[in-house]
């Protein structure tokens, strides 16, 4: 008997793609309209003034401004974007 395994293929060769999900644009910084801010699983983070909602969670900007991350009440947060003064 050879002692040589058969020459099969491997059975644990495959792995996703990452999703590149988390927080794109940072609290303070300038955003133009229509730019992602965070793109998450649910709601963690809830959309507040300005900000828009994608089917899958995305939030996005409505208007050119500057990100600032609020409370939505005690135990949640949202993301606002407000016109650069």
């Amino acid at each position: 008997m050879a002692h040589k395994k058969g020459q099969g293929s491997s059975r644990n060769g495959r792995d996703s793609n990452s999703q590149r999900r988390g927080v794109k644009v940072y609290g303070g910084q300038s955003i133009h309209a229509g730019s992602i801010i965070i793109r998450q699983l649910g709601t963690k983070i809830h959309p507040g003034n300005n900000v828009g909602m994608g089917k899958d969670y995305t939030l996005y900007s409505l208007i050119d401004g500057v990100v600032k991350f609020e409370r939505y009440d005690k135990k949640r947060k949202k993301v606002s974007v407000y016109e650069a003064a």
